[in-house]
């Protein structure tokens, strides 16, 4: 018994110490006195650039984390190029590139030839140029770098095909207006650019029907020419011997005709208020548009900090006091925007409930007004500058990532190592760079304004703010003919 309670007088004794100790508070830090390292410096590993005598772009980037070898080509010329008669051209050639096969194996063939080696190969088209790519195992790529050649020098596009293209694409024209922020992506680049601009211009019934099989196959004659073409090759392979096959494969394709960029003509609409009725939603999505610039403007790094301090995530101005503090917004967001070798776009977006569409419009221009009463702060600068440093690694944390970005570079006439030089440009940003950015390109008078919803039910009426236009997004009807006929 004694050693018993001996037993339990230590017992208690232990659970009274432990319960002192847990009732003193730890000394505790600020987190303003933690000290954050600096980032490691960027320096990703470049790929090997080669140019053959027939002018072909090649870029060589060895990845041997898994037994897999990856590839893009990338040829000039796009739906930019295309006639305005037969918009949706591009997107039909993108397709049935690969879906029409080659002369000697169909679409179909080349599907089941590559399942069972677990490999694909894919097509596109887009605005400037067209693409074909594959992925496959190590072990397999001569096989299926076999097919991309065929694609490349003799494809087919087969006719059945064409209507399988094209019947995809009437059904993306009869679906179009379902969406309201689908109808205000597609109405503020008409209203930024022009209606009639390459960039914003979209296929009717009209202009797929008018697209035939020669048109895929003159196209292809035009365009795909060593010449033209950018490819890039990541994985696991010796560049040495890659570069070999690559050498004996398109050294002796001749040169063709070169791709010069289009001379386009940007016309955008007379600033002021726009709206598309929509009677059967109980919400609205509002755009802010107007003309933007390149990313070789020298304003581009301070830009890219003024969109993520005013409109580009979660602690933005705009996030922040529309949707947080006033609950005014769904979604909130938008900056100046930019592309590579055209003007991007200025461009606000909100969405709201219909019966604070004017408020929201009204938030909007406020907090524009803000901008100069009471400027982008240090602090907000400097969480902007860090949310960008610290998300930009991980932009380009894969060799496959790095070489895509340096083929765009490549297809753009940008320096070489201007993703090297990105985050240096952003960490010298200052806040009166900021400043300036905001004042240079974002005026509220010059703003298109587009709205897409209930009119009756917003609460008040849009031609409050000034004078309205309405914007007529009916679908122009088929062609007389069966759709797909005219071939």
């Amino acid at each position: 018994m004694r050693r018993l309670a001996s037993y339990s007088f230590v017992l208690v004794s232990l659970l009274i110490g432990i319960s002192i100790l847990s009732t003193v508070t730890p000394a505790q830090t600020d987190w303003r006195q933690i000290l954050i390292p600096p980032l490691h410096s960027f320096q990703p590993k470049q790929p090997k650039r080669i140019q053959l005598p027939n002018g072909m772009v090649i870029f060589l980037q060895e990845d041997r984390e898994l037994p897999l070898i990856d590839g893009t080509a990338r040829v000039r010329g796009g739906s930019r190029e295309e006639p305005a008669s037969k918009v949706g051209l591009i997107n039909i050639y993108g397709e049935v590139w690969r879906t029409g096969g080659t002369k000697t194996q169909t679409g179909d063939q080349l599907d089941d030839f590559l399942e069972i080696r677990a490999a694909k190969v894919e097509t596109s088209g887009g605005v400037d140029s067209t693409t074909i790519g594959w992925s496959c195992l190590k072990a397999d790529f001569d096989d299926v770098f076999k097919i991309i050649a065929d694609l490349l020098h003799q494809p087919e596009f087969r006719e059945d095909k064409i209507e399988i293209a094209k019947e995809g694409e009437y059904d993306n024209i009869s679906r179009r207006n379902d969406d309201i922020g689908g109808i205000a992506s597609r109405e503020a680049v008409k209203l930024a650019y022009g209606p009639q601009n390459p960039y914003a211009r979209v296929p009717e019934y009209a202009t797929v029907a008018a697209v035939t099989r020669q048109d895929l196959i003159d196209w292809h004659h035009t365009h795909v020419h060593p010449n033209n073409i950018i490819l890039g090759i990541t994985g696991d392979f010796d560049s040495a011997t890659m570069e070999a096959k690559l050498r004996q494969a398109f050294t002796g394709w001749p040169k063709g005709p070169a791709v010069k960029k289009p001379d386009i003509q940007f016309q955008p609409a007379q600033p002021g208020y726009y709206v598309v009725p929509k009677e059967d939603v109980n919400q609205s999505a509002i755009r802010m548009v107007d003309l933007g610039t390149t990313r070789d403007n020298p304003d581009y790094y301070a830009i890219e900090v003024f969109n993520e301090a005013f409109g580009g995530g979660f602690s933005s101005r705009l996030f922040r006091d529309l949707r947080t503090g006033k609950g005014l917004a769904y979604s909130v967001g938008g900056g100046i925007g930019t592309a590579f070798d055209h003007p991007g776009i200025v461009r606000l977006s909100m969405g709201t409930k219909s019966q604070t569409t004017v408020e929201a419009i009204q938030g909007l221009y406020e907090e524009i007004d803000n901008l100069n009463k009471q400027p982008i702060s240090d602090d907000e600068i400097k969480r902007a500058k860090d949310s960008i440093l610290n998300s930009f690694v991980f932009n380009f944390d894969s060799p496959e990532k790095v070489l895509r970005e340096r083929m765009a570079y490549e297809f753009y006439g940008y320096p070489a190592d201007f993703l090297e030089k990105y985050r240096a440009g952003i960490e010298k940003v200052q806040t009166p760079d900021v400043t300036r950015a905001g004042a240079k390109y974002l005026h509220k008078e010059k703003l298109r304004v587009l709205v897409v919803g209930n009119t009756a039910e917003f609460d008040k009426p849009l031609s409050s703010l000034g004078p309205v236009t309405p914007v007529d997004i009916t679908i122009p009807p088929p062609p007389p003919e069966k759709p797909g006929e005219g071939k």
